[in-house]
């Protein structure tokens, strides 16, 4: 099993096949996916909290764990049940399709299939159910984030990131909205492996908001929630939620 990089959108491909898992690695990687791979079910659903992939490519007739019954699992854990899978199997009939689906996955490819192939399936799953994994540049009122060559542009002008800083505003683009607590983000672009202090992000934001907030007039888009985290949402009354010097305060 190899670690995901940084920063790119992450396939765990759940197959014992290994001349599959590298023929998939390769294509993927190309493709400038970050790839896991196991070809076990229960080491599988352990990937997947601790390193929470963008889609799972998951193989039906696995040793121990079918792949019905991980996707069945993951399915019904609250906080890994939205991440997409798509099914692989040499059984095409159309009752074997329906489990497959029903179980929980999001679309079913029979074996044997072309690679590309299947990265034109990964791209359309992420149209429907996670836009912005679909294309290599986010978006988000006026923030333009290449992921190819790692450059943020706001209202046209270069913003000058950390790697660290580039990680915490790409996940919080990919999630416009929502509130995470500093333990997700920690994992979410830390890493679980990682000890690292929970003010640690709280420096990131502050330093992530000012480099965001380049002539000091610009309308902060990070908004921080007491006792909950931070979310990236639009202001349209152009106003701070929070003074950046004062982001540990606000936290707490």
């Amino acid at each position: 099993m190899a670690s995901p990089k940084e920063n790119l959108t992450k396939v765990l491909i759940v197959e014992d096949e290994v001349a599959i898992v590298t023929l998939l690695r390769y294509n993927l990687e190309k493709e400038g996916f970050a790839v896991i791979s196991t070809g076990d079910g229960e080491e599988a659903v352990q990937l997947v909290k601790e390193h929470r992939p963008d889609i799972i490519v998951l193989d039906w007739m696995l040793p121990g764990m079918t792949g019905v019954e991980v996707c069945q699992h993951i399915r019904w854990n609250q906080d890994l049940k939205n991440t997409p899978i798509i099914m692989l199997s040499a059984r095409g009939e159309e009752g074997d399709r329906i489990r497959g689906l029903d179980s929980g996955a999001d679309d079913y490819m029979v074996k044997p299939f072309s690679p590309s192939e299947l990265i034109s399936r990964i791209k359309a799953v992420f149209r429907r159910i996670r836009p912005s994994l679909s294309e290599k540049m986010l978006e988000f009122s006026g923030i333009i984030m290449d992921l190819t060559s790692h450059k943020v542009t706001r209202d046209g002008k270069e913003v000058h990131l950390s790697p660290t800083e580039f990680g915490l505003l790409r996940y919080l683009m990919e999630h416009p909205g929502r509130v995470f607590s500093r333990e997700q983000l920690l994992d979410a672009v830390w890493g679980h492996d990682i000890y690292v202090e929970l003010r640690t992000v709280d420096v990131h934001i502050r330093r992530l908001r000012k480099a965001l907030n380049y002539d000091g007039n610009q309308p902060d888009l990070v908004r921080t929630v007491r006792s909950a985290g931070y979310a990236l949402e639009e202001n349209p009354e152009g106003k701070n939620y929070v003074n950046p010097d004062q982001v540990e305060a606000a936290a707490e």
